[in-house]
């Protein structure tokens, strides 16, 4: 009996020793990127260099804007109206990564997209930095990517995405279930505002807000097989005119959109250079004055399902006349970035 309860004691000892091991909160954990690299997080992430510019407002959502130590020079100008984004330091950009600085920052974790991460991981590996891929810059990953993060995080991270991810959902459904039954689609056109004949084929985020949205992609067939690198083709003006879309749309930045923005001068301006180029100038979409910008992160990110809201009213202003893409996107902006809803997002908008 003696012997038996020394036993017992023993392995309770045991137990008290093996479990801060395994750590509070499920850490160490196993992830798995979106470049299907398998990473070990040791103890929740603290500090974190998001060089992706698609990931901050991802960070924001999850309440760990305090965690980011170092932000990517175009992110700083892109996100400044987000609290914090203004005192931190600049790590250069996505393409050129600061080294120095990002060493010198300290940070837990460097969020990276698939086309860099290969260089960055050998830079900053070695040091004991964990690199993980996390583009947030399509729609059928985007909550794999954020489940991700929120693991990286821990238990009140993982509590968020889950809201979100329902919240999201939820937002989407009308427009989900509505786009089934139209038939006919229109035939869409897609090219990005700063880079003339540039689309959006199959597994661009471009190609998945287009569908999302109800329309027919006519750059979705030029990438059969989703080749990553086929992505953003670049057509020629008469092969345009040939397919003969129906709308056009120009996902497009700071100059013609965005939150900053509060007038649609240079907006009118670039809609109007745009008819008059040959290729679209004999279109459907031309003809008929169904030319559209959209703010590119409606497009190839986290609001790509907000972005689908707005396309599916311009695509079918009846069919969608009672749906409000914008409630949507000031309830985003209000409750999961927690600044005021203000900007240019869409023009000309849908009535």
């Amino acid at each position: 009996m003696k012997h038996m309860k020394c036993v017992i004691v023993l392995l309770l000892c045991l137990s008290m020793t093996v479990l801060p091991a395994l750590g509070a909160d499920g850490f160490p954990k196993t992830i798995v990127d979106s470049a299907n690299k398998t990473v070990t997080i040791d103890k929740p992430v603290e500090r974190i260099v998001p060089i992706v510019a698609w990931s901050y407002e991802p960070i924001y959502i999850l309440r760990a804007q305090d965690k980011i130590v170092g932000v990517e020079k175009g992110s700083k100008v892109q996100y400044s109206y987000l609290p914090g984004i203004g005192d931190k330091p600049v790590i250069g950009t996505y393409k050129e990564p600061d080294y120095e600085k990002i060493i010198e920052l300290k940070p837990d974790a460097v969020i990276v997209q698939p086309a860099y991460q290969k260089k960055v991981d050998e830079k900053l590996s070695p040091l004991g930095i964990k690199v993980i891929c996390l583009p947030f810059n399509q729609q059928n990953s985007f909550d794999h990517d954020l489940s991700i993060l929120a693991e990286m995080l821990g238990p009140d991270g993982e509590k968020r995405a889950k809201e979100f991810i329902t919240w999201k959902q939820s937002s989407n459904n009308t427009l989900k279930n509505s786009v089934k039954e139209i038939s006919p689609k229109v035939r869409v056109y897609g090219e990005w505002s700063d880079t003339p004949w540039m689309t959006g084929s199959k597994a661009s985020g471009m190609n998945d807000v287009i569908i999302m949205a109800g329309g027919n992609n006519i750059a979705e067939a030029l990438n059969p097989d989703a080749n990553s690198s086929l992505r953003y083709p670049t057509v020629e003006s008469e092969w345009v005119l040939k397919e003969n879309p129906q709308v056009i749309i120009f996902p497009a930045f700071d100059y013609y959109t965005g939150y900053q923005q509060n007038d649609t001068i240079n907006a009118t301006e670039f809609i109007n250079n745009a008819k008059l180029r040959a290729g679209l100038n004999g279109t459907d979409a031309v003809l008929n004055n169904r030319i559209y910008i959209i703010d590119a992160y409606l497009i190839e990110a986290v609001r790509g399902f907000i972005g689908a809201q707005y396309l599916a009213k311009l695509f079918y202003p009846e069919e969608f006349k009672n749906l409000d893409p914008d409630a949507v996107h000031k309830e985003y902006y209000e409750k999961w970035l927690g600044v005021p809803y203000k900007g240019i997002w869409a023009y000309p908008q849908a009535s």
